[in-house]
């Protein structure tokens, strides 16, 4: 019978969800657009490497710092609302950027950006909750995350031609545009309840009586954990120090340690739709798919000391691959936590967990650059990064470990 009440509704339930993928896309695109158009910014705002440093680090900071403020709002304004006033942010702040004539200018154009992204991601797991049945979320949450490659990857190429063609300011005055029509869309297709379905009582309460109910829980900090070690390690290959150790310590060409970490993208993506099917469907287990993942991701980051320089190229492709998809289940923990809290608490778990997911990768860069005493560039063998992959691997082990003293959900009792 409940499954023939989410039947229903399922062509409402997949429109909402092609407009969360076009959110989480343009939220993507967001945080790694100032990349290949750092030439042009640096020139035309007089920008130092250190401010653009700042202005790409901006947008994360406000993105993480706006989660529990966003839990609050999810359980109480519901993602309809929510989704489309912060997306108004978001189109303002690329017109903003677009205008920017100084660098303070262009990095409060990147906190509003932030600020105006920080729902794109949890407010359609907010949806998917309640629109799809609960023994599909990890799977439908995989698909959503796997096809936000997209994002990253309209942010390299697209947008050098789009610059090309319109000027920097030109391409960010058009993908305005774009977002608000996207924003338009939750506004029109977006419903925060099923036909039939009663939202869950409000507790009158302080919310942040609330907050502090999933922060006094032991599971909330070790799956935050988990979260904040599992995509800050990876980040940490792929953003800074996989490039110097695959061209500097491996002898790859640019070329060929792009591939590589194309790869580990590759198996990121692949990934999480498949782990989110395990998870729910083959095992029906959320433990039994994240701890596994933890310790293969630290076992993987450990052989990196190792490598020898001659291995060759696909033997790199294949370990690097093996660590992106290892490190896919990621999402899983969105679906754990879910399963665990009270129902009027879901969004606010969701978001809080979500914080340390986006602190993860900025805190793990800067402690492991503190570990290395040499220049990037001067970086010649595997061993020189001994103290980046010990430190990365004692995180993923601890965060495995802590992982066990939490309970196991399954989702046909979610």
């Amino acid at each position: 019978m409940e499954r023939d009440a989410y039947k229903a509704h399922l062509g409402r339930a997949w429109a909402i969800f092609a407009v969360c993928v076009i959110g989480f896309d343009l939220s993507m695109f967001y945080r790694v657009s100032v990349t290949v158009i750092s030439p042009e910014l640096a020139r035309d705002l007089s920008l130092s490497a250190t401010e653009l440093g700042d202005l790409s680090a901006a947008f994360f900071y406000a993105f993480a710092l706006c989660q529990i403020p966003l839990g609050m709002s999810l359980d109480r304004l519901g993602a309809r609302r929510v989704m489309t006033g912060l997306g108004l942010v978001g189109v303002g702040s690329a017109v903003m950027f677009a205008l920017a004539e100084s660098a303070s200018t262009a990095v409060i154009a990147r906190v509003l950006m932030g600020i105006g992204m920080s729902c794109n991601l949890m407010g359609p797991l907010y949806l998917i909750s309640i629109w799809f049945p609960p023994n599909r979320f990890a799977t439908v949450t995989g698909l959503l995350t796997s096809l936000g490659v997209l994002g990253q990857l309209g942010a390299a190429t697209p947008l050098v031609y789009l610059s090309q063609a319109l000027g920097w300011r030109g391409a960010f005055v058009a993908v305005a545009a774009f977002n608000l029509v996207q924003v338009a869309a939750p506004y029109f297709i977006v419903r925060d309840r099923r036909p039939g379905v009663e939202s869950p009582p409000v507790v009158s309460e302080n919310p942040l009586k609330g907050l502090g109910q999933v922060l006094k829980m032991p599971l909330y900090w070790i799956i935050s954990m988990g979260n904040f070690f599992r995509y800050g390690c990876i980040m940490a290959i792929i953003g800074l120090w996989g490039g110097p150790y695959l061209i500097n310590a491996m002898g790859l060409s640019p070329v060929e340690a792009g591939n590589a970490l194309f790869a580990t993208s590759l198996g990121f993506m692949i990934g999480q739709p498949i782990f989110g099917r395990m998870s729910d469907s083959m095992f029906q287990t959320r433990k039994g798919i994240i701890i596994p993942s933890l310790f293969v991701s630290a076992l993987f980051t450990l052989i990196l000391g190792w490598l020898p320089s001659g291995l060759t190229v696909w033997a790199v492709y294949t370990l690097f691959f093996i660590m992106g998809l290892a490190s896919a289940p990621g999402q899983i923990m969105f679906a754990h936590i879910r399963e665990l809290v009270p129902p009027h608490l879901t969004a606010r778990a969701m978001t809080s967990t979500n914080l340390f997911l986006m602190i993860g990768p900025a805190a793990v860069m800067q402690f492991s650059g503190l570990l290395v005493d040499i220049e990037p560039t001067a970086i010649n063998s595997a061993g020189d990064l001994w103290p980046v992959w010990i430190f990365l691997t004692a995180g993923l082990v601890a965060a495995g470990l802590a992982y066990f003293l939490v309970p196991d959900s399954r989702p046909d009792k979610a």
